[in-house]
């Protein structure tokens, strides 16, 4: 008869493989977002020298770039704005989890009918499902300023974040715009 004492099993029993897994999907889809250390940089902050037509270029770059991060700071405010009506808070953790489930945590790309879903296009449409959603309950105003000042919040900070330092892929470039499709043309 052989006995097993002191010998380490091989893999997680089969209730902590659930979690593991859990785990290691949380962390690759939260992986898709730029890191925040980026994002934050103080060095990286500086006014426009061109005026209006740069700080506009800007926010178009770090909105593409930052795209995640700056759905996370929205919701974050909006979530910050609600710790005060129980029903809306309610309401915003049912959204959260398929916020979690649609845009944070896939890992492969989103079909709908037999048709490749945009993340921007996921972006637009769980953004407004989450403020219709909540204005159905009775905290409207907490909403509305949470929204209004988490929109400035992320312009401002795109407005003066600098986007010489970041770095594009070339075909996330092509698809927020800011180079032409090089792919298109090697076709």
């Amino acid at each position: 008869m052989t006995t097993t004492y002191g010998t380490i099993p091989s893999s997680p029993p089969p209730k902590l493989e659930y979690i593991t897994r859990a785990k290691q999907r949380v962390k690759a889809g939260l992986g898709t977002r730029r890191p925040w250390k980026t994002m934050l940089d103080l060095r990286s902050l500086a006014i426009p020298d061109g005026g209006i037509s740069e700080a506009i270029s800007r926010v178009r770059v770090n909105m593409a770039y930052f795209r995640m991060n700056y759905a996370m700071v929205m919701l974050l405010i909006l979530f910050l704005s609600l710790l005060w009506h129980p029903i809306s808070l309610i309401v915003f953790l049912l959204l959260m989890a398929a916020w979690l489930f649609l845009y944070f945590l896939r890992d492969q790309p989103l079909v709908l009918l037999g048709r490749l879903v945009d993340d921007r296009l996921v972006l637009i449409f769980m953004a407004v499902l989450t403020v219709a959603l909540l204005l159905l309950t009775d905290a409207t105003l907490n909403i509305l300023v949470a929204v209004v000042v988490g929109v400035v919040v992320v312009v401002v900070h795109a407005a003066f974040r600098m986007t010489g330092d970041l770095l594009f892929e070339e075909e996330e470039a092509a698809v927020a715009g800011l180079v032409p499709n090089s792919g298109a043309a090697r076709s």
